[in-house]
């Protein structure tokens, strides 16, 4: 593959890379909670229920789907030749996730306005939409991880082959599983955090909050012993010179989730969450480190992916004047809709 950076490109690339995992981190910590929720709603009875838990969300969730996006923007922009590739190796998965994506939207925003014998059907086409966002968007991170097949021409760009099943591993699939479960802890602690104390529905996600923070764990463990099993680079890093980092990550990570666990069983529900959200950061970062150089592993490098148009001045521009801009309005938006809700929200 031809590399044609510059020395503060190269700096510059790794810049961009992170830019995109924060953007990504944002994503599964903002709009994880509301996928949850949405996965969690699949089994409440009550249709008040349901419609309050679709009205938690509605001041936010066009804000936090936004994180989404500019990743993939950045993605475009910066690394081109990764973002291509990628796009034609996960057509299928990310075809699913936007469907899902779209019919969420539909069913947030319409949802109040259907008449009474079609609110049924509204709410679980947004239960169903949030299940396909989560599965096949944590089945599109496992493809992402074993990388996929490039032609080596002598000039011009590698190109994907492969079929457009490829995607579609045991691996991938219980991967897609593990966002699944992931996302029904968030969306439970998220049900908590969001209504009255005194609604039945919050014992109901108390019960969900227990037994899917017990499938968490298990769908890690498993998951962090399939990679170091199936990727040699995961592996290396972890068992390598700086063993004793990992080390650090995962006690930041178990102390994280024992605050988590103790906030929720002391029915601080917000604080919970954000317990929750510090853990997935932590995790997210050393998933970054143990993956680097690569942005898809044994395919892409950062170096080999960034476009050779990349320069300081976008990077400033998004870094350092968009993207605190972006901060401050979700903060401002959790802010303003940060008061509680009943079932009776939803008439």
């Amino acid at each position: 593959m031809i590399n044609t950076l510059t020395e503060t490109q190269h700096i510059l690339a790794v810049g961009w890379w992170m830019v995109v995992g924060f953007s990504v981190l944002l994503y599964i910590i903002l709009d994880g909670a509301d996928l949850g929720a949405g996965i969690f709603s699949l089994f409440v009875r009550d249709e008040d229920e349901r419609g309050a838990i679709m009205e938690a969300m509605a001041g936010t969730w066009d804000a936090n789907e936004t994180w989404l996006i500019v990743a993939g923007g950045v993605l475009f922009g910066s690394f081109p030749f990764a973002y291509g590739s990628a796009l034609h190796y996960l057509m299928i998965p990310l075809m699913m996730v936007l469907l899902g994506v779209l019919t969420r939207a539909v069913a947030l925003e319409f949802r109040h306005l259907a008449a009474t014998w079609s609110r049924r059907f509204t709410d679980y086409a947004f239960g169903l939409s949030s299940l396909a966002v989560s599965f096949f968007g944590g089945m599109g991170v496992g493809a992402v991880l074993q990388g996929f097949p490039m032609t080596h021409p002598e000039h011009g760009i590698p190109a994907y082959v492969g079929g457009a099943l490829r995607f579609a591993t045991p691996f991938s699939a219980w991967t897609g599983v593990a966002a699944v479960v992931a996302v029904s802890l968030s969306g439970g602690l998220f049900v908590r955090a969001r209504f009255e104390k005194g609604e039945p529905i919050r014992r109901h996600a108390r019960g969900w909050t227990h037994v899917s923070f017990y499938l968490v764990t298990v769908t890690v463990m498993v998951t962090v012993i399939w990679s170091a099993l199936i990727f040699p680079w995961a592996w290396n890093n972890w068992t390598g010179r700086y063993f004793w980092a990992w080390g650090l990550v995962l006690a930041a990570a178990l102390f994280s989730t024992y605050r988590m666990r103790v906030a929720t069983f002391a029915d601080r529900d917000f604080r919970a969450l954000l317990w929750l959200d510090a853990t997935i950061a932590i995790m997210m970062g050393g998933m970054l480190a143990t993956m680097y150089p690569y942005i898809v592993p044994g395919t892409w490098t950062v170096y080999d992916a960034a476009s050779p148009e990349i320069s300081i001045v976008t990077f400033l521009l998004t870094a350092v004047g968009l993207f605190p801009v972006m901060i401050m309005y979700n903060w401002y938006q959790i802010w303003v809709f940060r008061a509680r809700v009943a079932k009776l929200v939803s008439h």
